[in-house]
């Protein structure tokens, strides 16, 4: 859990709703599906807009696998001011989760089922669970909800045979309170 200060993130989305919010006419939503492994929040590839325009155009290709329709894909760039993150490349957030996770177990309630494996991790519906559950967690004993959530996504096919790399891995950010984003810009794709 740290203050990691001003990142760039982005957004694939549709070029309709992209250019609405560059407007101020309209703002992103949290996503709040429980295959979102960050838990509730708006949505960002840190430091990637080329990784966000190829989601985009997935996501126009695979319109059944999201509730968003991507007609023209579009990459909307932010200013995004962290603020107190759940940072889970650092030690003492990762402690926090799992301890969360600990308490979440000991319930009896139904427990939901991450899909999948990595390298290619299928909904991470379990891990929506917890990270929610830990800010629930927080607002029970009167603490301030994080801010925003940052981890990296080991994600894809190996680089080159027995690589500790994957072609699609990033850092993704779910950012928790919509003011933390200070603004929005066009980045130039062509430029990339």
């Amino acid at each position: 859990m740290n203050s990691v200060g001003w990142v760039l993130g982005y957004h694939g989305c549709d070029a309709v709703l992209g250019e609405a919010i560059l407007r101020g006419e309209k703002s992103l939503l949290p996503s709040d599906n429980d295959y979102d492994w960050l838990g509730t929040g708006i949505y960002f590839w840190e430091g990637d807009p080329k990784r966000a325009l190829k989601w985009a155009r997935f996501a126009k290709s695979n319109p059944k696998r999201h509730k968003t329709k991507i007609e023209h894909p579009f990459v909307l760039g932010a200013i995004i001011n962290l603020g107190t993150c759940l940072d889970l490349t650092e030690s003492d957030s990762l402690e926090k989760l799992k301890r969360a996770y600990t308490i979440f177990e000991s319930q009896d309630r139904v427990k939901p089922k991450n899909e999948g494996s990595l390298p290619n991790p299928g909904r991470r519906k379990l891990d929506f669970a917890v990270v929610n559950f830990l800010h629930d967690l927080l607002d029970l004993a009167g603490e301030p909800p994080f801010d925003s959530v940052r981890a990296l996504f080991p994600e894809g096919d190996e680089l080159y045979p027995d690589a500790g790399f994957l072609d699609r891995t990033h850092v993704q950010l779910a950012v928790r309170k919509e003011s933390s984003i200070v603004s929005y810009f066009r980045p130039k794709l062509d430029r990339l």
